[in-house]
Order: C-alpha cells, then sequence, then structure tokens
C-alpha cells in the first residue's frame, strides 16, 4: 500500500481536555457519562477535516469496535467531525459507520476474526477501515500472519518524530517483529483508590502519605487488612480487585514455548488472596456485580479498589449523591505496585480504501498535543502524551472532584513511565477468565487448590486446543 501523509490542522483549537469507557470485556465496563474533572470548555468549533480524503479513496469510513468508548472520542475531539445518529457520522464527504459489537462470548473478536482476513476483497463500502483492539489480545491481531492490521509507519506515514511524546509501553503492546501496528490516545496506569473516612477512623489521618505506608508493600496491605477489619471494613470489595497488581508484575508469560505457564506472582496473589478470604478481610464477588458495586458507598464499608483513571472518573458511580465518588470522599496513593489495566488501541485494517483518513485520525487523536489535552479537560483521561500529563500533573484545575480535590496525575505519570509490557502474550484474557474462575472455587473452598488448578488447565485447554501444561 502507498505510504501516504498525514496533512496537519493548520489552526488548532485552545486546549481543554478528556477520559475513557471501557470494553466490558476482561474487567473494564462500558463507558457511561461523567462529570468531567473540571468545568468542561466550549465546544470545539467545527472545522473542516483535517485530512481531505483523496478522491481515488473510498467514501465510508467502517470502524469495528466493543463499545462507544471511540466513538465519542471521535465525536467530541476529531476536527470536522459531523455527527449524523447514533452510530453514523460525515467528515467531509465520507461517511463514517460504527459496527459496535459487544465483547460478550468473545462476540467482537470473532467478527474481527471473519471480517479481517477477507477485507482486501470485500466491497468497498464495506471494507473495514480501522479496528480497536485492548491489551489482553492485541497481539492477536498486531502480530498476525499474514498480517491484518496496517504498518503505521510504513503504510500510514506517521513518524518517529510524530509518536515521540507517547508512552513507550503504549507502543510495546501493539508492535510485533519491530513493526508498530496501532496507536492509542490513552494510558492506564494504575493507583490505590482509597477510602478517605476509613482512613480517617481507622489510621486516624486521610493523607496520601499516611496511607501510603500503611500499603507499600503486599506485606504491609494485609497487616492493615487486619486493622480494618476491626473497624468493620473489608480491605478490597474481592479478591479481584487486586488481582491486576499482581499479574502486571509478573517475570514470565501466560504459554512458553506451547506450555501453559503460571508466574510466581500469580501465585502469590492466589496464596495472599486465600489468605485474606479466610480471614474475613475480603470477598470472591465477580468484578462488575452488584456485590462489588457496594463498596462505592459508605455503607458498603470497603477500603480500596485499584484501578487507573478511568475507574475512578467513570465506574464509581459519581453520578449517584450517595456515592462515596459523588461526596469526593476518595483519595489515591501509589500502593504496594504500580500497574496498568486496560487501554484501547487504534488499529488500521489491511484492505482499507481509506489510509489518508485513517493516518490523519490516528496522528490527530494521538500525536496532536492541544487536541490531546483537550481530552484530559473534557473526559479526565490520562492521555498517551508526556507533555499534555506533566503540565496538568502540576495544574490544580486538573484535580479530581471523586478524589475531594486531589490531583493524582503525578502518580500516573510516574507509573506509566515504569509499565513494562514485556510478557504480555495472545493468551491473556483466555488465561485471565480461566484462572479467576477457577480460583474462586479454591478461595470459597468448594476445590483444592490442585483440583482447582486442574480446572483452569482444563478450561484454558478448551479454549486453545493448541496448548498443553
Amino acid at each position: 500500500m502507498k505510504k501516504v501523509a498525514s496533512v496537519l490542522l493548520s489552526t488548532l483549537m485552545a486546549a481543554s481536555l478528556a477520559a475513557c469507557g471501557q470494553s466490558t470485556s476482561a474487567g473494564t465496563p462500558a463507558a457511561t457519562a461523567a462529570p468531567a474533572a473540571t468545568e468542561a470548555p466550549a465546544a470545539t468549533a467545527a472545522a473542516e477535516p483535517t485530512a481531505a480524503p483523496a478522491s481515488e479513496e473510498g467514501k465510508v469510513l467502517n470502524i469495528y469496535c466493543w463499545n462507544e468508548e471511540f466513538k465519542s472520542r471521535l465525536e467530541d475531539h476529531y476536527p470536522g467531525y459531523e455527527k449524523v445518529d447514533a452510530t453514523t457520522g460525515k467528515i467531509g464527504d465520507v461517511t463514517v459507520k460504527f459496527t459496535i459489537t459487544p465483547s460478550t462470548d468473545n462476540a467482537y473478536q470473532n467478527k474481527l476474526d471473519e471480517a479481517l482476513p477477507a477485507n482486501a476483497s470485500a466491497a468497498a463500502d464495506d471494507k473495514v477501515d480501522i479496528f480497536l483492539v485492548e491489551a489482553d489480545y492485541a497481539l492477536k491481531y498486531t502480530g498476525a500472519n499474514p498480517a491484518v492490521a496496517l504498518d503505521v509507519k510504513a503504510d500510514l506515514g506517521l513518524t518517529d518524530a510524530d509518536l515521540a511524546n507517547q508512552y513507550q509501553y503504549t507502543k510495546d503492546v501493539v508492535t510485533a517483529d519491530g513493526v508498530l501496528r496501532g496507536v492509542s490516545w490513552q494510558g492506564c496506569p494504575g493507583v490505590l483508590i482509597y477510602n478517605r473516612a476509613a482512613a480517617k477512623e481507622v489510621f486516624g489521618d486521610d493523607a496520601p502519605e499516611t496511607v501510603q505506608e500503611k500499603v507499600k508493600d503486599w506485606a504491609a496491605f494485609n497487616a492493615a487488612a487486619k486493622e480494618l477489619n476491626a473497624k468493620g471494613y473489608t480491605i478490597t470489595s474481592t479478591v479481584n480487585d487486586a488481582y491486576r497488581v499482581y499479574s502486571n508484575n509478573v517475570t514470565s508469560k501466560w504459554v512458553e514455548d506451547g506450555k501453559i505457564n503460571i508466574d510466581p506472582n500469580i501465585m502469590k496473589w492466589v496464596e495472599d488472596s486465600k489468605a485474606l478470604v479466610d480471614a474475613g478481610y475480603t470477598t470472591t464477588a465477580e468484578l462488575w456485580s452488584d456485590d462489588w458495586n457496594k463498596g462505592f458507598y459508605p455503607e458498603g464499608k470497603v477500603f480500596c479498589y485499584f484501578g487507573p483513571a478511568w475507574l475512578i472518573n467513570f465506574s464509581m458511580k459519581s453520578d449517584d449523591a450517595a456515592s462515596i465518588a459523588a461526596q469526593g470522599g476518595w483519595g489515591a496513593t501509589e500502593g504496594p505496585q504500580g500497574f496498568n489495566w486496560g487501554g484501547t488501541w487504534i488499529c488500521g485494517a489491511q484492505g482499507s480504501d481509506n489510509p489518508t483518513l485513517v493516518a490523519d485520525i490516528m496522528k490527530q487523536l494521538t500525536c496532536t498535543e492541544s487536541i490531546m489535552s483537550d481530552i484530559v479537560k473534557k473526559d479526565s483521561d490520562f492521555v498517551n502524551n508526556k507533555p499534555a500529563m506533566e503540565a496538568a500533573a502540576k495544574d490544580d484545575s486538573y484535580a479530581f472532584p471523586v478524589l475531594g480535590g486531589q490531583n493524582p496525575l503525578a502518580m500516573f505519570c510516574a507509573g506509566a513511565e515504569k509499565i513494562s509490557m514485556a510478557n504480555i502474550s495472545i493468551y491473556d484474557q483466555g488465561c485471565t477468565e480461566e484462572f479467576q474462575k477457577a480460583m474462586k472455587n479454591y478461595f470459597d473452598g468448594n476445590a483444592t487448590l490442585d483440583e482447582s488448578l486442574d480446572l483452569f488447565y482444563k478450561g484454558v485447554e478448551e479454549k486453545y486446543p493448541e496448548l498443553t501444561h
């Protein structure tokens, strides 16, 4: 495919800012409306599309995704985008069509698996131009052979200079054999989000520094659980709250040379979680369940959750006046270990007949600092642009109301620099789902550890017949 150049916008909007909703698969919920971190700026005036599609390119831009997260980013932040209806828009004379397939039961990936290999021969108006992926399965598509995602540099013309301000791990997630095949507008470093009222009651102070000393490592964290329990609190809503912190600090992959591998840090999660459950310091509730949600309210008596900016701003019920979030009752601190959770990557599809427009959408939404700053301000997202985030971290106007006016962005910035995705694999989503499901039997006392491990291996090998253990 010919190399295309992105056309820069001659007049960029004044900085304002935005956030993220997440997918329903592998732990992140569908996006919901949430208040901005500060008062949102006036809407950006409509502009001409920044990359006028070449006359020989397609008249329909097809975008495949699993929820409305990316659609809202395009609608709100791409210059010249005009919304037509719930799943359709216009950029110049190009019709933008969103095909939204929920991730439940692997439906979204099944949709991609059907469409992408045959994309080059699809009818012009049916060709997939952009598709979105998550970290847990990104390599399945960015490392596919033959390739189903375009080379961001060779095919779409983005340069190292364009990408220079992005966090390295966001590039590593979608790089296979040295080829970058996706970009993201967001970063998802995580922190420990704690109940300020509980901290005052149990520890005598709700300052981040005081709380951090109580949760500075897993030994301290587990000791704090005992203190909290004496006052009627669980340390987390469920063992699954801490899972991503452990799993993002592994030293090996889920699959090594075709064999299922359980990293020692994953087994450390099992050991610590079993002890907490047996002591009554946490539960085995499912993430996103009603039982998990109870901790977002004072009567839920939950001390902390682990999560990125999207969890703080979109999942903690800030739109409900009775919630802790609505009262500004949460705080943030680093916690026992840094980690990453979630993220969405934009990929150009091989066979697209709109490479110029695909390239410009990537460039504007992931490389243009003023637009990325606009995303932070409007939606409280942590964006994939170091200068934008470092400036916001020093600006009190970026304080999070949910956190009682605390600005946690310096913590997120520091965390993003340390994230390593060296041990991701194409099997991460399936292995994680099967492991958590199997271990629940062990935590609840319905199976021994060995029996639960056997259930895990069986589940993974049914899902991925090519694997053994």
